[in-house]
């Protein structure tokens, strides 16, 4: 089949590279025209506007958008007008599910389908494929079958589930058309939201044991720091990045992110290269709104989007005013740092 890739950063290009690889022909635009060139040298056709874009694919067009979620409203405006009834708009980024639905109906009324693919595989997608969960009409996906199918890692990439007795289905296969408009995005959504807590689980574990040594150090005594109760039960200094390379097999935790944890220890024990400010895009905020909205507790979720928003100084006030708070009531000096 043919597509269109509207973006060829580092997810559109590996996604690009990946349907070449299998067959399929693909036009490419991006605002970096170099990212557009190196596509180019592999097979693909590239274009120097979306106008050129859209004149290159074939009827009816398959355009898959892999962008960030901030500008895929203002792209989806820019490309209206340029398709016809019948064709195919694909975001495959991390837009907000809610938005799907809203785009899904607009494009209906010109007989344009709307597909919404959260798309799960990193940096590594070019490997290892790319897990795939899909929202629109059935007849729209099931159009774009040969495409998923290629993207995805495909049945040999996990061993058989044991207790799984259904033969039909394409989740073996890493894809599922998981419902109507905004579905695949909603799923995408709580799987980020998945993510960040299972991040947070290892970083906090690792953490907890690398401070482990904490009765071999002395501790200040005085009325602003609580006493160590019982220093003699930590004495241990233990190597994190073994512990991360001991947890990759056969662990209950063993999993691709500890694998990822064990690789950066293993290149860089100390972590330089990194402040420890994490980013979040997103779909961890929608995830715990989604969760009050109807009601179901997601503690662990919660938890770990606030410590990212921590990591990036953002409770400094609260923390001066808890400072300012024991000073008024209790004379306490602010200990520093």
């Amino acid at each position: 089949m043919q597509v269109g890739m509207l973006g060829a950063g580092r997810m559109g290009a590996n996604l690009v590279r990946r349907l070449l690889g299998d067959g399929h022909r693909c036009v490419v635009f991006d605002v970096n025209r170099d990212a557009v060139a190196a596509l180019e040298t592999q097979g693909a056709t590239g274009v120097a506007s979306i106008g050129e874009f859209v004149a290159k694919l074939d009827k009816p067009r398959v355009v898959w958008l892999m962008l960030p979620a901030g500008v895929v409203g203002a792209t989806i405006d820019e490309l209206t007008p340029l398709l016809e009834p019948g064709d195919i708009l694909v975001d495959g980024g991390n837009s907000y599910y809610r938005d799907d639905i809203v785009r899904a109906k607009t494009l209906a009324a010109r007989q344009i389908s709307y597909i919404d693919c959260g798309t799960s595989g990193g940096v590594w997608g070019l490997e290892r494929g790319y897990c795939l969960m899909i929202g629109g009409e059935e007849g729209a996906v099931r159009h774009l079958d040969p495409i998923f199918k290629t993207i995805a890692p495909g049945a040999a990439s996990a061993a058989p589930t044991p207790g799984r007795t259904r033969t039909n289905g394409t989740a073996p296969e890493g894809y599922l058309h998981c419902g109507p408009s905004g579905a695949g995005h909603f799923v995408k959504m709580v799987h980020n939201g998945v993510e960040y807590g299972m991040m947070a689980a290892i970083a906090e574990g690792l953490n907890v044991i690398g401070h482990a040594d904490a009765g071999l150090h002395p501790r200040e005594v005085d009325t602003e720091t609580a006493p160590l109760t019982d220093a003699w039960a930590y004495p241990y200094q233990i190597d994190i990045a073994e512990v991360a390379e001991l947890w990759r097999r056969a662990s209950v935790v063993s999993s691709w992110l500890v694998d990822l944890v064990a690789d950066a220890l293993a290149r860089s024990p100390g972590l330089e290269d990194f402040s420890g400010r994490v980013s979040d895009s997103g779909e961890g905020r929608w995830t715990v709104n989604a969760a009050i909205e109807i009601g179901v507790p997601a503690g662990a979720i919660t938890a770990a989007l606030y410590e990212r928003l921590a990591s990036r100084d953002r409770g400094q006030l609260a923390d001066k005013l808890l400072s300012a708070m024991r000073s008024e009531f209790g004379g306490h000096a602010e200990k520093k740092a």
